[in-house]
């Protein structure tokens, strides 16, 4: 009650990239067997999440345009956040999203130098302006009472796209049903795998234009795969937008 109570006083705007979107926008996390979308030729934005920008730049994509990067890999001494600085060292963005970042400025930025992370912008994303973000995509509010309603970073960079105009969303390296990372070999658990499957099915059933390159994802959850023709279906007066 406290905190839906405080979400209620806040306030809190969902972030929105500085520029729309015009085309469609590649989300690309870090489960195991992403693929480059058929036909990819890096005109599309490209968005990552924590370490998934080195398996990403493996593939051949370039440097993201934005990055989802959680305030624990910045300082954290668990394994995974190890492993995300490693991966991650002297390598850059254009905006990077620290989500839940509570520490003082001075210290974001010498946390970040440490593993000589460049970035272009920099911003803070705060807790609720993320559940804002949920609220605002799917239509209800969910407050991550409880590790079960948790969604992923990877759900937070999709919601990011459509509510920043993008026409469409092909996620690549995002899925329910894998366990562990891409960038380590640690095969640790996603304890948000329900609430991310359930929205993306709630995206999906919205008429929203999400596709995957995962044909994994595809046959799972019934998402339409990415073919190199696949945007000429796309036409900006059908294609509804999450801000709706």
């Amino acid at each position: 009650m406290e905190q839906r109570i405080a979400y209620a006083v806040l306030r809190p705007r969902p972030p929105k990239h500085p520029v729309p979107f015009t085309s469609p926008v590649l989300v690309f996390g870090s489960a195991p067997s992403s693929h480059v979308p058929e036909g990819y030729d890096g005109s599309f934005p490209l968005i990552t999440v924590n370490g998934s920008q080195s398996i990403a730049a493996g593939l051949g994509l370039p440097d993201p345009d934005v990055t989802f990067m959680t305030f624990n890999q910045i300082e954290g001494t668990n394994p995974n956040a190890v492993w995300v600085r490693s991966v991650l060292s002297g390598r850059r963005t254009g905006l990077l999203h620290i989500l839940r970042w509570s520490r003082s400025d001075e210290d974001l930025h010498e946390g970040l130098a440490r593993f000589n992370y460049g970035y272009d912008t920099l911003r803070k994303v705060s807790r609720y302006e993320r559940i804002a973000l949920f609220e605002a995509g799917v239509g209800r509010l969910n407050l991550e009472t409880d590790q079960d309603a948790k969604f992923s970073n990877g759900l937070t960079a999709v919601l990011y796209a459509f509510h920043s105009g993008a026409p469409a969303v092909i996620i690549s390296g995002v899925n329910p049903g894998a366990e562990g990372h891409a960038y380590n070999d640690l095969n640790l658990s996603r304890r948000h795998s329900g609430t991310d499957r359930d929205t993306l099915l709630a995206l999906k059933a919205k008429g929203l234009r999400l596709f995957t390159a995962d044909p994994s994802v595809a046959e799972n959850l019934g998402l339409p795969l990415w073919r190199a023709d696949s945007r000429e279906t796309l036409t900006g007066s059908s294609a509804k937008q999450a801000t709706e």
